[in-house]
């Protein structure tokens, strides 16, 4: 059974257990403004790049979007001293990175999260050199859930996405894999999914090897 071209990694509940600190940071933001984050906007904040999550926050707390500027220094200030430490792993994703790696398949990064922050946990807690590209924020021109994230980490490693294998956890994340005409491994993490055909679930990480990389290849 064939290999992908390429694995292309989502980070953010993916392969670290980051959002959780990015709820404590969101909290705590609202927490300045003497207000609470609803849940609800919370969970549709997942996946999503700052520009849009701003957008979301401060509508839910009623506050002006000429302070969202600021909101971003705030947070992003914060998520920097939170990261600073690192961040746990998602269940069976060291293993599953370092798998894919041992086997000669080149990968990337493809998150919404900003430059800046991603850099942070490739010191701390991913390693750099597990990865041969990264896309992040919107420097592909558009964020997730528009394809342009995963077309621009293909064709920074020569690979067509068609090739690919995408792994991701969140709903704008699959829609912007799905898009872009990699095929995807799904694993939930904070936010349930609405799953399109051909595209395969796992509870964790865990499940994951090389043998189920070459079946999702077929």
């Amino acid at each position: 059974m064939p290999m992908p071209a390429a694995v292309l990694f989502d980070m953010d509940g993916t392969l670290t257990d980051s959002e959780k600190l990015w709820s404590i940071a969101l909290d705590e933001l609202a927490a300045t403004h003497g207000k609470t984050l609803s849940a609800h906007t919370r969970e549709a904040m997942v996946g999503t790049n700052m520009h849009v999550s701003m957008v979301m926050f401060h509508d839910d707390l009623g506050l002006p979007h000429e302070g969202m500027a600021a909101s971003v220094v705030w947070l992003e200030t914060r998520m920097a001293e939170l990261l600073a430490v690192g961040a746990p792993w998602q269940p069976g994703a060291r293993e599953f990175l370092l798998a894919v790696r041992a086997a000669g398949l080149p990968t990337a990064l493809v998150t919404a999260t900003a430059r800046e922050l991603t850099e942070t946990l490739l010191d701390n807690t991913l390693g750099r050199e597990n990865f041969d590209a990264s896309v992040c924020g919107e420097e592909a021109g558009a964020s997730k859930p528009d394809p342009a994230p995963y077309l621009r980490a293909a064709g920074l490693l020569g690979v067509d996405p068609r090739d690919c294998l995408a792994v991701e956890d969140s709903p704008t994340g699959l829609a912007s894999a799905h898009a872009a005409g990699c095929r995807v491994l799904a694993v939930p993490s904070e936010v349930a999914l609405v799953v399109p055909e051909g595209v395969h679930v796992i509870d964790s990480l865990i499940e994951a090897d090389l043998d189920l990389v070459r079946a999702l290849m077929v």
